[in-house]
């Protein structure tokens, strides 16, 4: 009896510890239950080893597999998870194929906010196209305590900030819906014959044109539910993981000036395997070895095929250019497009290279808010922190039904973008990164597969086990 006495007080001292961390005491209703699992012993946890030899063997499968779910559960929630590079906005810094370590604990984790989903699953059932998690109870945003705090070139990963609405149909989910709507609704007015100079228009004239395109690009994606399915909404925790670098901190002011980015006047190191895009005239195919030593995926072939440039890195550009029997010519993409760039309801004439200045918001602080600045803080304050924002028609700004040209923010934000600068949806597309939306931090690559490559031929041994705070 004193051994159980002691393992129970042991487990009851861990679990206290636990939720003294999270700051979170509506976990001691479970307390009785690990007092009877060890001590009183009146619940029969383990009823299932009276059964029949048959479903006794079935139970023990069903007992071991729901306690392996709860387990991975409670890790991937506040201590760890795995995570896959799908896409290539971070190479060649972190490769399509590479499987992360995520730390939960470097920033603290956050209580679930959708705590009733489905373990291993994000949003959706491997079957069905059916939703991993019952969007009822909504928790407030709360973090333990962590490790650290952000830091400038951190490697973060973080929830979707613009995929709170989606459509059901699959294959479009990965659009952005906001993109659709308002891309959908000035191609829409443009045929309807409202054809109007955008840079001519004053701050409010402007927003009562994109208020029109995106409600008319909203009304043509609900009247196709074939071809869109429906919309739905997703909790903060249940959007697309995406990995970035933190280029951008709260209350720091950022701009990109021909690519490069500033930080409040300084210009920042950029990542050594930062990539643009260059137009490329090849005289032959490129070898399969020199792909591989440059980091040059079928992806990126693929884009030159198509739109005739592809990313490269500074290496890349100076090996290829060495190569007089394998390339014509080299040259800097300098396409610069307005469209799609964040605020998508405003007209600054920024572009992926050009972009800003921006202030970071950042908790506690208050930013002076006009008809001119008011589509940058907008979402933060309207979508992010829950507040009713509203523009009367003689241009008056309502934030919770008062008059106010200030807001004090609620939280901190941060801004992130990919090292693959010109083929990366990052904040410049769809902006500012709430901290309730942060994930945790990648700490160690520990797997890597090349998905141009099979077998063992396609394992990246190199990348075996790197830390990634050594890829800078």
């Amino acid at each position: 009896m004193k051994l159980q006495w002691t393992k129970f007080i042991i487990v009851l001292v861990l679990y206290l510890l636990f939720l003294w961390w999270l700051k979170s005491w509506l976990g001691l209703i479970v307390v009785p239950f690990i007092y009877d699992a060890y001590i009183s012993k009146k619940i029969r946890w383990d009823w299932w080893k009276d059964l029949d030899s048959f479903p006794r063997m079935i139970m023990s499968w069903v007992d071991a597999l729901v306690f392996a779910l709860v387990a991975v559960y409670f890790i991937n929630l506040f201590f760890f998870q795995n995570y896959v590079i799908p896409s290539s906005s971070l190479e060649k810094s972190l490769l399509t194929g590479d499987y992360l370590f995520v730390s939960k604990v470097s920033y603290g984790p956050r209580i679930p906010q959708t705590p009733l989903t489905m373990p291993l699953t994000q949003h959706t059932l491997p079957v069905g196209n059916l939703k991993s998690y019952i969007e009822w109870p909504q928790w407030d945003y709360r973090r333990a305590p962590g490790l650290g705090k952000i830091q400038l070139g951190d490697i973060v990963v973080f929830n979707y900030p613009a995929g709170d609405t989606v459509v059901s149909e699959p294959r479009w989910q990965p659009q952005d819906y906001y993109q659709m709507c308002y891309g959908y609704g000035q191609q829409i007015l443009l045929q309807q014959g409202i054809n109007v100079p955008l840079d001519s228009l004053e701050p409010l004239d402007l927003r009562h044109y994109y208020e029109l395109a995106y409600q008319a690009g909203r009304q043509y994606i609900l009247a196709d539910p074939a071809e869109y399915g429906k919309l739905m909404w997703r909790p903060a925790d249940r959007r697309e993981n995406y990995v970035k670098r933190c280029v951008g901190l709260p209350g720091q002011t950022l701009q990109i000036k021909n690519h490069i980015i500033y930080v409040n006047g300084k210009p920042v190191k950029e990542p050594d395997n930062v990539q643009y895009t260059y137009y490329v005239k090849l005289k032959d195919m490129l070898p399969d070895d020199l792909m591989k030593d440059l980091g040059i995926s079928q992806e990126d072939l693929t884009q030159l095929n198509q739109f005739g440039y592809m990313p490269l890195t500074r290496r890349a550009v100076r090996e290829l250019s060495k190569r007089h029997d394998l390339i014509a010519s080299i040259t800097p993409n300098r396409e610069q497009t307005v469209g799609d760039i964040y605020p998508l309801n405003a007209r600054y004439g920024w572009t992926r290279d050009n972009y800003g200045p921006i202030w970071i918001p950042e908790k506690g602080k208050s930013v002076k808010l006009t008809l001119k600045n008011l589509p940058i803080y907008e979402r933060p304050i309207r979508v992010y922190e829950g507040n009713d924002l509203q523009v009367t028609r003689d241009g008056k700004i309502l934030i919770n039904g008062k008059e106010s040209n200030e807001y004090i923010f609620k939280m901190d934000y941060y801004w992130m973008m990919g090292d693959n600068r010109h083929n990366s949806a990052d904040s410049r597309y769809w902006g500012f990164v709430p901290e309730d939306h942060i994930v945790g931090k990648p700490i160690f690559i520990w797997w890597s597969s090349d998905p141009d490559r099979n077998g063992i031929n396609g394992i990246r041994w190199n990348r075996l086990f790197r830390m990634v705070d050594d890829i800078k």
